[in-house]
């Protein structure tokens, strides 16, 4: 008897669901999804995967970093690190298993280079360099490697009504709720694209070594947020992918001072 409950209840429930699906259809305010196109899966695939080897790449160097600085007390460079002999090692660690322990992730450093060279050549040699990809690269911070997941991770421009629409798609603004001026809490704000979220981050952190204009507009913000770094970054971040948004859809170059103005 309550197993006969028990289906009665979930039927009133998906019914009640599909009714109000079809109340926000009617309305058309039912969000829609994207199905990212077959054919371009596998290479936006393969960059994911790089930028899952880099990471780890990047932890095992840390890890070694904080070996040889503990009991050095010196800290050794990513390239010097690659120079280091089991001679040298030994020299330097007085416990022979710290000396393992180094061997074995500079072991595993060397195969990690190796796949995350040969990844990024196979993407650059399958993905269609479109005229949207060219002009990213004119965008001071944006390499061949960023530009590339902006390209594969954003998929047809068209697909953003608007330039708040791809921004927010990038995690690049406040998921807050405001009403009447006050803030009445915040929305999801693991909504979007983690992939195209870090890829703004990190150009924004390298066109503040080139940029002069994303420089200037980085300390005004920086001033206005009482020295919160992150939040400053992030806002150059925005900057920057509403001047790509512009870009991909009216293949111009871009312009600092016309998007840091």
């Amino acid at each position: 008897m309550s197993h006969g409950f028990s289906i009665l209840g979930k039927w009133i429930k998906s019914s009640s669901d599909a009714r109000w699906l079809a109340h926000l259809l009617r309305l058309g305010v039912l969000p829609q999804g994207y199905i990212y196109p077959k054919a371009e899966r596998p290479v936006r695939d393969l960059l994911r995967k790089r930028a899952h080897l880099v990471r780890q790449h990047t932890a095992n160097v840390l890890s070694v970093q904080n070996i040889l600085a503990r009991n050095t007390g010196a800290r050794f460079s990513g390239k010097r690190m690659q120079e280091l002999t089991k001679q040298e090692l030994t020299t330097l660690l007085a416990d022979e298993t710290q000396v393992l322990a180094v061997t074995s992730s500079l072991v595993v450093l060397d195969c990690l280079r190796h796949q995350i060279k040969r990844l990024e050549q196979s993407v650059h040699k399958h993905l269609q360099h479109t005229p949207s990809y060219e002009q990213l690269l004119t965008v001071q911070g944006i390499g061949p490697i960023l530009a590339q997941t902006i390209t594969l991770e954003t998929g047809a421009i068209s697909r953003f009504p608007s330039v708040g629409n791809y921004a927010s798609y990038c995690r690049c603004v406040d998921s807050t709720k405001i009403s009447n001026g006050k803030r009445k809490g915040m929305g999801n704000v693991k909504n979007g694209n983690p992939y195209l979220a870090w890829a703004y981050m990190e150009a924004a952190q390298f066109a503040l070594r080139f940029q002069p204009e994303a420089q200037r507009f980085y300390q005004r913000k920086l001033a206005k947020s009482r020295n919160n770094t992150v939040l400053a970054r992030k806002a150059v971040a925005h900057k920057l992918s509403r001047a790509c948004y512009d870009l991909m859809r009216d293949l111009v170059p871009f312009e600092a001072t016309r998007a840091f103005g």
